[in-house]
């Protein structure tokens, strides 16, 4: 299937925009325009979408809500099919263009073939629009870099985009952040970013199509130098992009390359199971080689079967190796496979996760809350600016370490590519703490991180949830009522708790997002600092973990294994066996690269 993405510019956070899917001739093209698009804006879009001349006469059909192609032929069909569309909140218009017009209205355009409008008689093809860039998915072998951020594209499930114009490579979560315009003729003596056409494996179509394939050769533009700091070009004769790339990248391979070592199962002794969840399972490890100590979550590959699957481990992975900066988050240590499961060696955090303490203790001091709230604040406003949304803050994925300090876990949830002003729309989450915009169906962004601190500090202070239903009626005890509460019944703060208490609550569950705490886009973070609250917190020093941790979690020895659930520590600690007719099944190819050692915390141990 084919889509073209939109123009790539940051959206206007007050209008409102429609994500337009046009079918043509085995394409799929997607874009965004404005709500208040003129149908003479539509066609020249469409006509530049498709290639189709200005004398070419064409001809708009769009399907209604009851599946039937309707003519788009007037300002008014055009503002009818938008009313449409806004009201039954499809994913898309989608629209069917022929670059013909019928000999009569009412009669099929030349060559219109009906089959075409039922839903899923067709394979589309899918190219993605951006800044005139056609990107289609590929999956490239681990020597591919990407354009706009530097780093290597690994082939698990085509996350990497190849513009079929000028050959540019790109991570499909940056595909729409490119700062630069599509350069159809490109200059013959630009370097390559791929490696050279007899290379194992250059590249594969993600899905296989029985399409002709582009040269496998792509560029970046010779004027442009990548900043990973941001968007901005550095034009500089004396920079080489390649060079630039490839310093990065090389870089992560070299420790692994150099010292000739990988890393696999047999490198790590398992010692108990720590966790558990509906993807995976999570162990306590350790490294022979040097005795450190880590989790190693563990995912069967017969369970990562559709885009969405492997759009959760590639995301969770990219997410894990950014965290490693940052000390609130749980970072990544390294990757490896197997031929029935992905490994991913992470972090180990001693110190058990708030739910677990919260069960202990019931509610928390409110300097005890004030004091894990400001240091998920600062681990939340570092994958904002990283363009990430973590989608799913509850207490069960707040862990403390031996010192006390918090560190955020769990990545699958989380959103990539989002810029200040942009949104996106996928309804997910935790049931109790999902922001009443997402159970709206509106687009959403950064602001439902903040919506669900405001739902855990509730929790800590109050010691229950703000939407707690206490019924014998069954009926209200389902998701649909809880759901309907976080919507309408407002949030009653607990008398006990102090007047700044209560007014950051109050910030924090403001059901509109506009008026949410920390919401505003230039001066989000600073007016959550800057709150009463938090006003007796020295920022800097909590960065640097300089400030004492108000409780101490009991490490009893070097794994700390009280501070988990017995449910899991308890469990045997063995892999099931493989079965062989499930491997056979399974699609090797599209986990290509999934190995991985991160530099930044090999660079503090022994070298494996």
């Amino acid at each position: 299937m084919h889509m073209l993405a939109s123009n790539g510019s940051i959206m206007d956070l007050n209008s409102e925009w429609v994500k337009v899917k046009a079918h043509y001739r085995g394409l799929m093209l997607i874009t965004d325009l404005a709500a208040t698009v003129s149908f003479v804006e539509l066609c020249e879009e469409v006509r530049t979408m498709c290639s189709v001349a200005k004398q070419q006469p064409i001809t708009l059909k769009w399907i209604d809500d009851e599946g039937d192609p309707c003519t788009i032929s007037s300002q008014m069909e055009l503002e009818e099919a938008l009313r449409i569309y806004s009201r039954s909140k499809t994913s898309g218009l989608l629209l069917h263009v022929f670059p013909s017009a019928p000999e009569q209205p009412g009669m099929p355009c030349p060559g219109e073939d009906k089959s075409v409008y039922r839903r899923g008689a067709r394979r589309w093809r899918k190219l993605y629009r951006v800044n005139g860039h056609l990107f289609q998915a590929k999956s490239f072998n681990r020597k591919a870099y990407c354009g706009h951020c530097s780093e290597r594209i690994w082939g698990l499930g085509g996350q990497g985009y190849k513009c079929i114009s000028c050959k540019l490579l790109v991570h499909k979560r940056c595909h729409r952040l490119l700062p630069l315009t599509c350069q159809r003729l490109m200059d013959p003596v630009m370097p390559s970013q791929e490696p050279p056409a007899d290379a194992k494996r250059e590249e594969v179509d993600v899905p296989p199509d029985d399409t002709e394939d582009t040269d496998g050769i792509s560029f970046l533009p010779h004027n442009c130098a990548v900043d990973k700091r941001g968007d901005a070009e550095t034009e500089d004769s004396d920079l080489n992009p390649l060079q630039d790339i490839k310093a990065v990248v090389d870089g992560i391979d070299g420790i692994k390359l150099s010292q000739g070592t990988t890393l696999g199962l047999g490198d790590f002794e398992l010692i108990r199971v720590i966790g558990r969840g509906s993807y995976a399972k999570v162990l306590l490890v350790r490294l022979k080689k040097n005795e450190q100590v880590f989790a190693m979550k563990v995912v069967k590959k017969e369970l990562v079967h559709d885009d969405e699957d492997i759009d959760w481990v590639q995301t969770e992975k990219h997410v894990f190796e950014q965290a490693s900066t940052n000390p609130f988050l749980v970072g990544l240590h390294s990757c490896f496979q197997t031929e029935s499961r992905l490994f991913l060696v992470i972090e180990y955090v001693n110190g058990g996760d708030l739910m677990f303490h919260m069960q202990r203790q019931r509610k928390l001091p409110e300097d005890h809350a004030r004091f894990y709230a400001a240091e998920i604040c600062i681990a939340l406003n570092f994958l904002h600016e990283k363009g990430i949304i973590y989608r799913d803050l509850k207490l069960d994925n707040v862990l403390l370490d031996h010192e006390g300090h918090i560190k955020l876990t769990d990545y699958g949830m989380c959103k990539e590519g989002i810029r200040p002003g942009d949104t996106t729309s996928t309804f997910c989450g935790t049931p109790n703490y999902i922001a009443p915009e997402i159970l709206r169906g509106e687009d959403y962004g950064f602001s439902v991180d903040w919506w669900a601190l405001g739902v855990l500090m509730f929790e800590m202070m109050a010691g229950r949830s703000p939407f707690d239903i206490i019924t014998d009626n069954p009926d209200m005890n389902t998701e649909e009522y809880l759901f309907q509460v976080i919507l309408e019944k407002p949030i009653r703060i607990p008398r006990s708790l102090s007047v700044k208490a209560a007014s950051v609550l109050k910030g924090f569950l403001n059901k509109d997002p506009k008026e949410r705490l920390g919401c505003q886009v230039q001066t989000g973070f600073t007016d959550i600092k800057s709150h009463t609250f938090f006003r007796n917190i020295d920022w800097d020093q909590l960065e640097k973990k300089e400030m004492t941790a108000p409780f101490k979690p009991q490490i009893s020895d070097e794994y700390g294994l009280e501070n988990f659930d017995t449910q899991f520590t308890n469990e045997p600690v063995q892999l099931t066996p493989d079965d062989e007719d499930v491997i056979k099944r399974i699609d090797q190819s599209e986990f290509e690269g999934f190995e991985y050692i991160n530099p930044l915390l090999l660079s503090t141990e022994e070298s494996v």
